[in-house]
């Protein structure tokens, strides 16, 4: 699954209050001037970030960043699910994530390039 827009991911922000303060079984564009992508791995409950700029974002803004996503993310595995077999396999238990330091650094600027290479190089299987 790949969100492009980043429309999608504020609101997801947006509303993740009203989510955690909800009942259960109730109904990554950063500030606008960086984007970053996350590849999630569903077996591993666990989200890798892709930021081509550390520096933009500090840990601490980037667990704020993160938190809808590591709740969210396996509240819609379950309630998508197609059969109560296959909900029975998932849990509500948050995803870890990282971010791997090791990433070519991008110049102001070009984040939302880099951004864009590294979710079609993980479509392309790189």
């Amino acid at each position: 699954m790949c969100f492009l827009d980043h429309l999608f991911a504020q609101q997801w922000r947006v509303n993740f209050k009203d989510f955690k303060d909800s009942e259960p079984d109730q109904n990554v564009n950063f500030a606008d001037t960086h984007w970053i992508a996350m590849w999630i791995s569903i077996p591993k409950r666990h989200i890798v970030v892709f930021d081509s700029i550390c520096s933009s974002i500090s840990p601490e803004e980037l667990d704020v960043v993160m938190e809808p996503f590591l709740y969210m993310v396996p509240y819609l595995l379950v309630e998508c699910a197609s059969s109560d077999e296959l909900r029975a396999q998932y849990s509500l238990e948050p995803f870890t994530y990282e971010r791997p330091t090791n990433i070519p650094p991008a110049r102001a600027g070009d984040c939302g390039v880099y951004t864009l290479k590294y979710i079609e190089y993980h479509a392309l299987g790189i």
